[in-house]
């Protein structure tokens, strides 16, 4: 612009030049005549001249000094249009920033969408898998209700031959009793007839022994001899008789003796039987007690299969419900943990040294060195660091600059547009330095990054002297 200025000037002076220098030579060609009169004359021409041309000048310097003027308006007017559009151009690349990091987060979330959806077909996989054993779970109890039920049929039909061999065993004792009862009338019987024959003898010994009198009396008379043959006779009739019938008593206690002996020996049988029955029948009842144990424990083992398979029901109900809290849990966590974990450590200058300013105006600073960059909340190509998630953030600066006895190092930590903290240091030589940090609530979207100062500057090199970090301290 300057240039461009610069021209008319010039080409004024140089027309002014070529104007005096034509007058000039006019005035040479003057006749000869008037020469006199000319003479008389110059110096008060020539001094008109030089004043117009003082003047001349004058007004055109004005004239250049105003359209400098305007022209440095102009500039600043275009330096601030400038600004405004780089400006803008920033505020662009910021949110082709954010486009790329809302791109990068549906790509994020389209991969935990995809690996969500594996997730879900693993627990439906595994759902399948419990169902398919709760069926043969089922298939199996079906099984053992069966085998119960045969269980118990066979149960029931043992109990009712028990109760036939019970009855057939009552009916055998009732057959036992009576034997027993005939026994004991055949044994009352048998001491009855022992005691008449005893009755017998003792009338046989009777009579011996009046047949004595009776033959110690024949002596005595004939007559009484002759009554007393007839009376023996008579009585060795009634003992032929008594004998007759001492031996048909003695047949028939024989004939008893051997019934006796056979009711002895069927009563030994029977009782043998009947021992048998009772050993058969405590085996049975053994075997029963055993089957009545067995079902008893199958019965509660079919019930401990039931609480086993609703405990099973249950926990894989819980376990379904505890997978299904236990993933959201876990989304949460991640999701919690990407955004609790921010931190980011950066320096001004990613390779070789140099000082950034003096600018007349505030300045964004870029630091384009970075060392760490966890959640990538920290933009090197914009300087700005983009709060993700609300609560309370620490940031430390440290800047530095070689020292210059007008140009100080200063920086301002800004959020949202508001200067909250700035770090300052001047001195007229040697490096100096200065930091200064703060801890902030920021709100998701929070914007903070750091502006150098109008009329400073600041320095790095490779060793990375001047350093913008932060970290998040606790959500909120």
């Amino acid at each position: 612009m300057e240039m461009t200025m610069c021209f008319p000037l010039l080409l004024l002076i140089c027309s002014l030049s070529t104007a005096q220098l034509q007058t000039e030579a006019d005035n040479e060609i003057i006749p000869h005549g008037k020469q006199t009169e000319s003479q008389g004359r110059e110096p008060t021409n020539a001094s008109d001249r030089q004043q117009t041309c003082t003047q001349d000048i004058n007004a055109v310097l004005r004239e250049m000094s105003a359209t400098l003027a305007e022209q440095r308006v102009e500039m600043r007017h275009l330096q601030r249009e400038n600004e405004a559009q780089a400006a803008k151009l920033r505020e662009l690349e910021l949110q082709k920033t954010e486009v790329d990091k809302m791109k990068q987060q549906l790509k994020a979330q389209a991969a935990e969408l995809s690996n969500m959806t594996a997730r879900t077909d693993v627990t439906e996989n595994q759902v399948e898998a419990l169902k398919r054993d709760n069926e043969a779970q089922a298939a199996e109890l079906t099984n053992t209700r069966a085998e119960l039920t045969n269980t118990r049929a066979e149960l029931t039909n043992m109990r009712a031959e028990l109760s036939n061999t019970t009855a057939r065993t009552d009916v055998t004792e009732n057959q036992v009793e009576a034997l027993k009862r005939d026994n004991e009338a055949q044994a009352a019987e048998l001491t009855n007839t022992r005691a008449e024959l005893t009755n017998t003898r003792a009338e046989l010994t009777n009579m011996r022994a009046e047949l004595s009198n009776t033959t110690a009396r024949t002596d005595v008379t004939e007559n009484q001899v002759e009554a007393l043959k007839r009376d023996n006779e008579a009585q060795a009739a009634e003992l032929t008789n008594t004998r007759a019938e001492l031996t048909n008593t003695r047949a028939e206690l024989t004939n008893m003796r051997a019934e006796l002996s056979n009711t002895t020996a069927r009563t030994d049988v029977t009782e043998n039987q009947v021992e048998a029955l009772k050993r058969d029948n405590e085996a049975q009842a053994a075997e029963l007690s055993n089957m009545a144990a067995r079902t008893d424990v199958t019965e509660n083992q079919v019930e401990a299969l039931k609480r086993d398979n609703e405990a099973q029901a249950a926990e894989l109900t819980n376990t379904t419900a505890r997978t299904d809290v236990t993933e959201n849990q876990v989304e949460a966590l991640k999701r919690d943990n990407e955004v609790k974990q921010v931190a980011f450590s950066t320096s001004l200058l990613a390779s070789g040294s140099g000082t950034i300013g003096p600018f007349n105006t505030y300045t964004p600073l870029v630091f384009r060195y970075v060392v760490t960059n966890i959640g990538n909340a920290y933009n090197p190509n914009t300087g700005l660091f983009i709060a993700p998630v609300r609560g309370a953030y620490h940031f430390e600066i440290y800047i530095g600059a070689h020292g210059h006895a007008s140009h100080p190092s200063s920086v301002v930590l800004v959020k949202n547009g508001e200067h909250i903290f700035i770090a300052y240091a001047h001195q007229p030589s040697h490096y100096g330095s200065s930091a200064n940090g703060a801890t902030l609530l920021l709100e998701v979207g929070d914007v903070v990054f750091l502006r150098l100062r109008g009329n400073s500057r600041v320095y790095d090199n490779e060793n990375h002297h001047s350093t913008f970090s932060g970290n998040l301290l606790f959500t909120m």
